[in-house]
């Protein structure tokens, strides 16, 4: 990937959560508060029956939090999806594999690089190194044969190396979206039951309904974090998989460069 793309990206990734924390709270305090989401146009009283926004306003200041991780996993779920098919490139992985495979069995490492260059991407970042390492050393007397297939193979690993970075990048933050959102929507629900509870001791006689009110309001931050962290889980989970996809494709492709060289030679 170019230098800008990287920068770019690194920028980006710094940019995402408080800016998502930002636009939660907005959203938290003029949408979700509205006060005609309450009885009597007051944030202060009970939320009007099947106003959901009102609701999920009660559970508290969690609630922005949890709006922010669950806007973060959402952010990094389309870059990841975006970055990921920026780096297979055009053609299908397989298809350009199989095409490059077709061409060293006949020489054509030429075309092989061509064939790199206009496939663009990471897989075809590392075989374009690696055939440009192939033709270095092809001619070169003093290397032995194992010195040379030495030299391909290290030359897939450098190239791998520097492309995995930038493929796995955030997905290290929804993997940790998705252990702490199910914790903080428990917070949420203890310290709404905390309130809840307090609120009928200060009031002397226990009352049923405000009981269930204040119960039902307090879970509302164990179902958003619970369904924050399962979004996470199954993007990043999808995301691992494409990126292990990507990572067998280029090692078949060294490998086959590297076969292809001790075949040849």
């Amino acid at each position: 990937m170019s230098e800008f793309f990287k920068s770019f990206q690194n920028a980006f990734s710094a940019m995402v959560i408080p800016i998502a924390l930002v636009v939660a709270i907005i959203v938290y305090m003029i949408v979700m508060g509205a006060p005609s989401n309450f009885q009597g146009n007051n944030p202060e009283n009970a939320p009007i029956p099947g106003n959901y926004l009102g609701v999920i306003y009660k559970g508290g200041f969690i609630v922005p939090i949890l709006m922010c991780l669950l806007l973060t996993v959402i952010t990094f779920s389309i870059e990841r999806y975006i970055t990921i098919k920026k780096a297979s490139g055009k053609l299908n992985v397989l298809k350009f594999v199989k095409h490059i495979k077709n061409l060293l069995n006949r020489n054509q490492i030429d075309d092989a690089i061509a064939a790199c260059e206009d496939q663009k991407g990471s897989v075809a970042n590392v075989v374009r190194s690696a055939m440009i390492k192939y033709q270095n050393v092809e001619p070169d007397a003093s290397m032995s044969k194992e010195q040379k297939l030495i030299a391909i193979q290290k030359e897939v690993e450098e190239a791998t190396s520097l492309e995995l970075p930038s493929l796995e990048q955030n997905l290290v933050i929804l993997a940790t979206i998705s252990s702490i959102a199910t914790l903080m929507g428990l917070l949420g629900t203890v310290l709404g039951m905390i309130r809840a509870f307090a609120a009928l001791a200060n009031a002397g006689a226990p009352d049923s309904v405000a009981l269930a009110t204040g119960i039902s309001e307090a879970l509302i931050n164990t179902a958003f974090g619970i369904g924050t962290a399962a979004i996470a889980v199954i993007m990043y989970n999808f995301y691992t998989n494409k990126i292990d996809k990507l990572i067998y494709s280029i090692d078949e492709a060294g490998f086959t460069i590297v076969q292809t060289y001790a075949a040849h030679h």
